[in-house]
């Protein structure tokens, strides 16, 4: 008898490891440019490595379908997660207060090991101080869980849109040759600091050319603050891990709703994103990647979809690993190894990059958008 996407293994339960997969698997082609090129490059493509065909064709794969939808999905799963840590102590007749925050604390020295040796882009700082605060929701409903979940979205997209419209105006007001001197020159400054020149691009090499390099300039530059990302991003994150909570406690990401059900929910959310995604992405084409389109596709209009992707993208996975097969199983281990697979990723993508191996940086800033991103498919 074939085991169901939701069963139980132990203590495991297959959809939240298969789920959890897909989410990691596509991450690193994501990650990958912020390992390859300068920091801004990452935030805005335009500024480094975007001149072919190609490079837009690559961002515009990336934007559509994976880039903060599956750390969204990601998110949610550590909601979910979490709360099966807390069902499995109180099973136990361990202090799910004790077992949650031993985790946390655990994955924390990891998350600050990982910003401050190998890597700026770490998450996992973030999600512990994160998944301290959002265990004082785990008492309530599934129902609750999902209402203040939303009320987090529309708050944070509601900020978001406002600023990215504010940035609009400024842009057009400029363009338009109405704008005061004081508005042309802050424009002025604030594209210049998006096209490093030869004197930036020099420094951050030498700033990646070996380990202990990364660990100066990332206290000098980044801050001991930096890896907990305090800001926008917190708001975000607190509403997706309380929404994989709501998730778990309503058998959505166990596996227990039926097959039409999930059907309805992915053929709906997909449906959405695909349209909101497709619209960004040729706004921001169509501009000729302007800074306010670009940020405004990027981050300023689309935060509130990108929950709806995610969850779009957990009713396929569970829906399509119903049987157990060795493609789900595959997924599975993925998913089961979620943080040696981060870890690794970036392991293997700061060596090949950056001078850590003992080389004098030699891909670092020499690749192009679509060849790093080719690279991590691999």
């Amino acid at each position: 008898m074939t085991q169901g996407a939701g069963a139980s293994t132990g203590d495991r339960i297959r959809s939240l490891d298969i789920t959890r997969g897909v989410a990691v698997m596509g991450i690193f082609s994501v990650n990958v440019i912020g390992m390859a090129m300068i920091k801004i490059a990452y935030f805005y493509p335009p500024a480094f490595g975007f001149d072919a065909l190609g490079d837009k064709l690559t961002w515009l794969a990336n934007f559509f379908f994976i880039d903060g939808k599956l750390r969204s999905l990601f998110s949610i799963m550590f909601g979910a997660s979490l709360m099966l840590v807390i069902d499995r102590a109180i099973r136990a007749g361990r202090s799910p207060f004790r077992a949650h925050y031993a985790r946390m604390l655990v994955l924390m020295m990891f998350g600050l090991a990982h910003f401050f040796i190998l890597w700026w882009g770490d998450i996992l700082t973030h999600y512990a101080a994160v998944g301290m605060v959002v265990y004082w929701f785990k008492r309530l409903s599934a129902r609750k869980l999902f209402i203040i979940a939303a009320i987090g979205f529309l708050v944070n997209a509601g900020m978001s849109a406002y600023f990215s419209y504010q940035g609009l105006q400024k842009y057009e007001l400029v363009q338009s040759g109405n704008g005061t001197a004081e508005d042309v020159k802050k424009f002025k400054e604030g594209r210049a600091r998006l096209f490093p020149d030869a004197k930036t691009i020099a420094k951050d090499k030498a700033d990646h050319a070996s380990i202990p390099a990364h660990f100066t300039s990332s206290v000098k530059d980044e801050g001991l603050l930096s890896p907990f990302d305090f800001g926008p991003l917190w708001l975000e994150t607190m509403a997706l891990m309380i929404l994989g909570m709501a998730g778990y406690k309503s058998g959505f990401l166990t596996g227990e709703w039926d097959d039409r059900r999930y059907r309805k929910v992915a053929a709906t959310t997909l449906g959405i994103g695909a349209l909101v995604y497709g619209f960004f992405a040729w706004w921001a084409w169509s501009h000729n990647f302007e800074p306010p389109y670009a940020f405004g596709a990027y981050g300023g209009y689309t935060p509130l979809f990108r929950p709806v992707v995610a969850m779009g993208y957990a009713a396929l996975a569970i829906l399509l690993t119903r049987r157990a097969g060795p493609f789900s199983e595959r997924l599975a281990a993925v998913g089961r190894t979620a943080f040696s697979n981060y870890i690794g990723c970036t392991i293997i993508g700061t060596f090949l990059f950056f001078g850590f191996a003992g080389a004098s940086t030699p891909s670092y800033h020499a690749g192009r958008r679509g060849c790093s991103c080719r690279l991590s498919g691999r």
